[in-house]
């Protein structure tokens, strides 16, 4: 890899945000991004810069999975994520809000979440979401399909 610290700059934000979403905990979201390129790092592979993003987010995902497995179980959400909106009420509203998608996210199995956040918040491509999850682009889009579906029922779709 030519330029470690170009790639960071490029990607540490999105994979900071996308492991915040699996977690539901920023400093477990911090770990994993930190691990996330220190694996990258330290890897004696060759980073195929065209799929970079489905690389970091494999990662990323295997980290997660290797914490739930160590402890056993998934933590709940924090009741506090940082919002910049400066009315308290509607800040209220909006953490309310939040905490309920967090919550619906954190109930759907681990794979259709990954799926559906890497479609809706990431814009991934159904090729890198089928490649980073080690499934077909058919099996990536049903799966990111379904979600949306479970998630609109509750009254909140992503």
């Amino acid at each position: 890899m030519t330029d470690f610290s170009a790639l960071y700059q490029k990607h540490a934000a999105e994979v900071f945000r996308f492991a915040v979403y699996l977690t539901g905990n920023q400093g477990d979201a911090e770990d994993i991004t930190s691990e996330t390129f220190v694996r990258v790092w330290t890897s004696s592979r060759h980073v195929d810069m065209a799929t970079v993003r489905a690389y970091l987010f494999t990662i990323a995902r295997n980290l997660y999975l290797q914490g739930l497995r160590r402890s056993k179980h998934q933590r709940q959400l924090q009741d506090t994520m940082p919002d910049g909106s400066p009315d308290p009420h509607l800040r209220a509203q909006h953490r309310a809000e939040l905490h309920s998608v967090m919550e619906r996210l954190q109930g759907l199995p681990e794979v259709d979440r990954t799926a559906l956040l890497m479609r809706a918040l990431e814009n991934s491509p159904y090729e890198e979401i089928a490649k980073a999850l080690g499934i077909s682009v058919a099996a990536a889009k049903v799966k990111v399909h379904r979600a949306r579906l479970t998630l609109a029922k509750e009254g909140k779709l992503l």
